[in-house]
């Protein structure tokens, strides 16, 4: 074995009680097969990613507090488009109907999310992005269905 020589299974193990998320876990718990003898390249194949990814996340436990060491560092990222002041702003806007905010409808959608976006805030989202952020202010999509024997319709739609 030519890694974690100096981290016991127990130390591992204990860690692993104190770690939240998959990556985390997933980490730990290769190190704990690898010091009970289970090779890199089976590991990697157990796991479905590289050999060179095992090798690394047993590096980093070597080097690093087994706290750091399983979590990624925090990467940045493309910067938002709204100021947090701004996304505040739309997310309690998206809690009320849009006439509301002075738009000639009866529910949100990605299309009239986008131009509300675009005309308040000056910002260009695509739909998918529109979406994600209607979910991110917890707004759900709910699918028409029938609700009575004359077939009429509830009608279907983002709602809070």
């Amino acid at each position: 074995m030519d890694h974690l020589d100096e981290i016991s299974v127990e130390e591992l193990q204990a860690a692993l009680d104190e770690v939240d998320g998959a990556k985390p876990t997933q980490r730990l718990l290769a190190a704990i097969a690898y010091k009970n003898g289970v090779s890199q390249t089976d590991l990697a194949d157990w796991y479905g990613i590289q050999r060179r990814t095992i090798y690394s996340w047993l590096m980093r436990l070597e080097s690093r507090p087994l706290a750091d060491a399983v979590v990624d560092a925090d990467r940045s990222g493309r910067p938002r488009k709204l100021t947090a002041d701004q996304r505040e702003t739309f997310e309690e806007t998206l809690q009320q109907p849009p006439s509301e905010a002075g738009v000639d409808a009866s529910a949100w959608n990605p299309s009239l999310v986008q131009r509300y976006l675009r005309d308040t805030f000056g910002v260009e989202y695509s739909r998918p992005s529109c979406r994600r952020l209607m979910k991110e202010a917890g707004l759900s999509y709910r699918p028409a269905r029938r609700t009575d024997s004359d077939g009429s319709d509830e009608s279907g739609g983002w709602v809070p």
